[in-house]
């Protein structure tokens, strides 16, 4: 486990130097680092996040987890570029008679990171510096809020590339938009700028550029502070909104309400309560 100190900086070995990773004031930090691709998605990054969650996942230390960019994108979906080289590679194979290679990774097995996000007991910010194009749409919606610089934007992307989605993208946006919407905007090939995505509820908060990596931050220390059992339960909560009937819900609900109500970091609040409230009355 990593020892949080105020301050400081710890710093967590990704496995590859195309992913950051460190912890500092019990936010556990993930940067994709390929800001000359715009943070288009490599090979390595599909072991390194899954991998980096489950240890923020696993680590007492980490109380909020942040996922953000560098340079001036979050992240450009996959590697366009990359995936045509691949191509160009198994056509030769096949006009030379040989057996094309299969990918060593199914599709479906990229996408642990999304599902590792989404699940996570941790509330988990995601930064926006620029855009999240494709793949990456589908990466910024796993995480349960959003905060983005002025700049950023969503961009379906699939559409012109002749794909029909991937990464979650299609799954998010229908179940934050209905399916008319999300129809639209994928078919459409839409770029959602972050006034609109601020508008349909995509992105929580929208900041000036310069202002984001600091606000992100602060967003994420303030979360770290918080009550984390109350936190961890609230999440389930909108989970189960989200996929159960009201009279199930309910009973689930009541338990972790109750489940809350003993531990530490109620008692605490409800002590710091009551001595504002005396202090208020003594004025």
């Amino acid at each position: 486990m990593a020892q949080d100190v105020p301050g400081s900086r710890i710093e967590v070995d990704a496995g590859t130097d195309l992913v950051n990773a460190w912890i500092v004031d019990g936010v556990g930090v993930i940067e994709l680092n390929r800001p000359e691709r715009r943070n288009a998605l490599h090979a390595a990054m599909f072991e390194a996040l899954p991998r980096l969650l489950e240890r923020f996942d696993g680590d007492d230390a980490v109380r909020c987890l942040l996922v953000t960019g560098a340079g001036k994108a979050f992240c450009a979906g996959g590697d366009v570029k990359a995936g045509a080289d691949r191509n160009r590679e198994a056509a030769r194979a096949a006009g030379n008679g040989e057996q094309p290679p299969d990918d060593p990774r199914p599709l479906v097995d990229m996408t642990r990171m999304v599902m590792r996000l989404y699940a996570s007991p941790k509330i988990s910010i995601a930064a926006l510096p620029g855009p999240a194009v494709g793949a990456g749409i589908g990466i910024a919606l796993s995480a349960d809020v959003r905060i983005a610089a002025r700049s950023a934007s969503l961009v379906t992307a699939w559409a012109d590339l002749g794909f029909s989605g991937d990464f979650g993208g299609p799954w998010f946006l229908t179940r934050m938009l209905g399916a008319a919407r999300a129809i639209e905007l994928l078919i459409g090939n839409a770029t959602i700028d972050s006034a609109d995505a601020l508008r349909l509820g995509l992105f929580n908060r929208v900041v000036p550029d310069e202002e984001l990596r600091d606000r992100a931050m602060g967003w994420a220390r303030e979360i770290a502070a918080g009550p984390q059992t109350a936190y961890r339960f609230m999440k389930q909560n909108v989970r189960d909104a989200q996929d159960l009937p009201l009279r199930e819900a309910l009973p689930r609900e009541s338990d972790r309400m109750l489940r809350s109500g003993e531990t530490e970091e109620h008692r605490q609040a409800v002590k710091r309560w009551l001595e504002e409230a005396q202090a208020k009355r003594s004025r």
